[in-house]
């Protein structure tokens, strides 16, 4: 268990500080609205999350009970849709973009709109379901108790980094400027980390 919550983390971790829709969001309202705002986005983000998460155990926890091959069937469909993600990265641009003219909006106002964001997002689901199989580590246990930890794991951790990229907004944005190179290194990281995944979602 411990092992797996550990590798689970720090794939959670390399997803999380990769620069994606989520977190340039945060960092866009915290270098608009101050790092409060980034904070309260970040927040609503993650709360989001809940929904996945009871959706995605209580749906595959079925499927487990049912049958073995099924679930093995979509762990498979699930590493594909990894290595698909890899693959989109790899033809994407590596330049990271920090915009500077997000309109103001309270902490409500985030909050909600950072729910929204995760809750409309189908791909949010797909990603559940392709990433959190993988890192179950017992067909015996209560599959829906595990799903619940990986899933609070993962909004732990996301929560944790997020707010650490609200917090260093200003530093992060001058750097990500000055040093345009940094984009290219994250991008093969989010490449690296979602084959990785992928491999590691097959092996027995």
């Amino acid at each position: 268990m411990i092992e797996n919550l550990i590798s689970f983390s720090l794939a959670t971790l390399a997803l999380a500080i990769s620069p994606g829709p989520d977190n340039i969001y945060v960092l866009t309202q915290s270098l608009v609205n101050g790092t409060r705002s980034g904070i309260a986005t970040t927040a609503g983000l993650i709360s989001g999350c809940i929904v996945h998460t009871t959706l995605l155990a209580f749906g595959v926890s079925a499927v487990i009970t049912s049958s073995p091959r099924l679930f093995y069937a979509i762990k498979i469909v699930g590493a594909l849709y990894l290595i698909y993600l890899a693959y989109k990265i790899y033809q994407s641009n590596h330049e990271i973009a920090v915009g500077a003219n997000a309109p103001r909006k309270s902490y409500g106002q985030l909050f909600k709109t950072g729910v929204i964001m995760n809750l409309l997002n189908p791909k949010v689901m797909i990603f559940f379901l392709a990433f959190f199989p993988g890192f179950l580590w017992s067909t015996s246990e209560d599959t829906v108790r595990q799903f619940y930890i990986l899933g609070i794991t993962f909004m732990a951790v996301s929560f944790i980094a997020f707010s650490s990229i609200a917090l260093l907004a200003g530093s992060i944005s001058a750097y990500l400027l000055k040093h345009q190179k940094v984009g290219l290194y994250l991008k093969w990281l989010q490449i690296i980390v979602f084959v990785g995944i992928a491999i590691y979602i097959l092996i027995p």
